[in-house]
């Protein structure tokens, strides 16, 4: 179609022309004492050649006036190329494990003159995991006040940085800083700070980050469920006396304070701090909900006021239960403590034939002690030892 309206113009120019070298008009110019004649066609072919002659001109001067920053367009744009191409080697040599020459590429791309963050942080990591500290904070340090996005990246790395050397304060004074520079909701700075958090035995920050991730669709609900228990554990692990163990326990989830792993540790800490009828309650609700093998061993140790009470719901779950180690270890030290010497040599005896252990071996050994037999006490006691020892 272009060649095509070119072609009609080039007919139309040579009929214009035909017409008007035929015309008998002419031109006359006057400029006193000058007279100039010409013929109207010649006129305006000198017309037309003024025109083009002008336009060519005005097209070189300005093409001679833009050449400087036609010069400088084209280094720059031969820059950025070079730019992509290291930022490919970059990328290609960190995912690929060859940090050095991520580092080497990147130190390059900032060399010409790059002021994207992008480089630097780059850099930084390639730095990181060669283990040269002090390069990868210089790095990050030019990668300081640059725009808001590059700012969230410099945080956000720093933040992954201090949590592989386990600064886990550090890391949430990192994260602090982005969200004072008001990026908030951010689900990698969330995780990043649920990690921080676990480092530094925030439990109370980490059931709450936990809650915003679930919100946002950003965590597995199995994952969550597991670190929701590894947060009540390291709750009920922090507490230093009754009062405050009470409390935790009170703020835990029933799902949760029935889970064996959290009743066991919640149970022994309540032993410990003279919670006996507590732990006793509390392992009595979790093994009616769910079985426990290593549960009920505890509930041996809760020494309650009423330990008849405990013998009796004990020597109930024995008829569902009566090849359980566990629980005939729990019989017998209760009938030990309540002096039912017999008894108590029955279930340890039978806890040991079914699976010998450091426990049972170990009450066996007082049993025989308070019967007045120092031998017998003395060679299940070395049994202990052995099993302890295995």
């Amino acid at each position: 179609m272009k060649y095509l309206a070119w072609i009609l113009g080039l007919f139309a120019a040579a009929v214009a022309l035909t017409i008007a070298s035929q015309n008998p008009a002419y031109v006359l110019l006057v400029y006193p004492p000058y007279r100039v004649e010409v013929s109207f066609t010649l006129f305006i072919a000198l017309l037309l050649l003024a025109f083009v002659s002008g336009y060519v001109l005005v097209r070189l001067i300005t093409g001679v006036l833009q050449l400087p920053a036609y010069v400088r367009k084209y280094r720059f744009d031969r820059a950025q190329t070079r730019i992509r191409k290291l930022l490919n080697e970059e990328l290609g040599a960190l995912f690929e494990g060859r940090y050095a020459d991520s580092e080497k590429a990147a130190t390059r791309a900032i060399e010409l003159g790059d002021t994207s963050a992008f480089h630097s942080i780059i850099a930084a990591r390639s730095a990181h995991e060669l283990r040269e500290y002090k390069k990868r904070d210089a790095y990050l340090s030019a990668a300081e006040g640059k725009a808001v996005g590059d700012s969230t990246m410099r945080l956000m790395t720093t933040g992954k940085f201090l949590l592989d050397q386990h600064d886990a304060r550090g890391a949430l004074d990192a994260l602090q800083e982005l969200r004072d520079s008001g990026v908030k909701n951010h689900l990698g700075a969330l995780s990043l700070e649920l990690k921080a958090n676990q480092q530094a035995g925030n439990w109370d920050e980490v059931l709450n980050v936990l809650y915003q991730l679930e919100k946002r669709a950003g965590i597995d609900a199995t994952h969550a469920s597991q670190l929701r228990q590894q947060a009540w554990l390291g709750k009920i692990r922090q507490q230093k006396d009754l009062k405050g163990l009470a409390n935790c326990l009170k703020n835990i989830p029933a799902d949760f304070k029935r889970r064996g792993k959290i009743a066991a540790t919640a149970a022994r800490a309540l032993i410990q701090h003279g919670g006996d009828s507590l732990a006793q309650q509390l392992l009595t609700d979790s093994l009616n909900a769910q079985w426990d093998s290593e549960l009920v061993a505890l509930y041996g140790d809760c020494q309650s006021g009423d330990v008849v009470a405990q013998i009796k719901q004990a020597e109930k779950w024995l008829a569902q239960n009566n090849q359980d180690a566990g629980l005939l270890l729990a019989l017998g030290k209760l009938c030990l403590h309540q002096k039912l010497w017999g008894k108590a040599q029955n279930y340890l005896d039978a806890s040991i034939s079914i699976a010998p252990g450091h426990a049972a071996y170990t009450a066996l050994g007082e049993l025989a002690e308070r019967l007045g037999k120092p031998g017998e006490a003395l060679r299940y006691r070395q049994q202990a030892l052995k099993m302890k020892a295995g």
